[in-house]
């Protein structure tokens, strides 16, 4: 039967895939794009059976796409973390690992269902996603030294960052290529030690546009909230969600968000919730079209300019 990964391209979804194929060896259909770019179950033809692993990516936003992939006899995966919506699919075909409490991600759950096989890449992964007390706890756990579990945190972070961008032409890699090129090391450190070539221009990248992104003008800022605004250019996209959670990190009472300008005037939001109250960020991007996430963490793809002052308001009052 024919294979088709389906998988979020930021680090989380990219982790989880590499764990899952250096497990089971398999030349298979890749589907992902961008991060914010979530609905891809449905770019999976329905003409014949196949099985179909989605991974890190909202059941909620792809159900319809699901549903049509198990009438067709499909076989569906799925492991995720967030919100999966009000009930999940009732059928003999779908096996799901879903799980959204804050302290977790998609790679944590492959790797407690492998078994902790490659449990360095969900180490990474963890970084990745900005669960840094959870990252640090379980590299403690296995042993590694605060070096090595500072080079998964470089290395997630930066896979995280390549996910970012309006299309796949804003990223230094395509997630699909990227996940090709690091699925070939069973263990990240190996990846890191090696420095192959893609590594080395992600790692750059990262660093010249994370200087770019933290010198961004303040919109607004409170007590309990930080909005900065950033331009509608390439690394403004391609930075826009590991700032998020730099910022977050240095100010962990604060929810943080980056408000990004889009050609059409409309505005990109990604939005933090405080690190010491990882809760209501999905809350805040729902009540705006186009937004949604999970606790910790969320977005609103086409913020209307008109709306931007409500949002602002929005920001300062949820967390208060």
């Amino acid at each position: 039967m024919q294979i088709y990964d389906v998988f979020n391209g930021d680090a989380d979804g990219i982790c989880a895939l590499i764990q899952l194929r250096l497990a089971e060896r398999a030349e298979t259909t890749l589907v992902t794009g961008v991060k914010r770019d979530i609905a891809l179950a449905q770019r999976v033809p329905t003409s014949k059976p196949v099985q179909v692993n989605i991974l890190d990516v909202s059941l909620e936003k792809n159900r319809e796409a699901v549903d049509k992939l198990l009438a067709t006899g499909c076989k569906v995966f799925y492991c995720d973390h967030h919100f999966p919506g009000e009930t999940l699919p009732d059928h003999p075909n779908f096996f799901a690992l879903i799980d959204t409490q804050p302290t977790t991600c998609t790679s944590l759950l492959i790797d407690q269902y492998l078994n902790g096989q490659f449990h360095n890449w969900a180490i990474a992964a963890a970084f990745g996603d900005n669960l840094n007390a959870v990252a640090e706890e379980l590299a403690a756990k296995a042993g590694l030294s605060a070096q090595q579990a500072e080079a998964l945190k470089t290395l997630g972070v930066c896979i995280n960052y390549n996910g970012y961008g309006a299309t796949v032409d804003d990223l230094h890699f395509h997630p699909a290529s990227l996940f090709r090129e690091f699925v070939k090391f069973e263990d990240p450190l190996a990846l890191i030690a090696s420095e192959p070539e893609a590594w080395q221009k992600l790692r750059d990248g990262y660093e010249e546009d994370m200087a770019k992104g933290l010198g961004a003008p303040v919109l607004n800022e409170t007590v309990t909230s930080l909005v900065v605004k950033l331009p509608d250019e390439a690394w403004a996209r391609r930075v826009s969600g590991v700032l998020g959670n730099e910022l977050a990190n240095r100010n962990p009472d604060k929810a943080c968000a980056i408000v990004t300008d889009k050609a059409d005037g409309t505005y990109l939001v990604s939005i933090r919730a405080p690190l010491n109250n990882r809760t209501g960020a999905d809350e805040v991007a729902r009540q705006f079209p186009t937004g949604g996430g999970r606790k910790a963490a969320a977005g609103i793809n086409d913020l209307p300019a008109e709306q931007l002052e409500q949002f602002i308001g929005v920001m300062a009052e949820f967390w208060r």
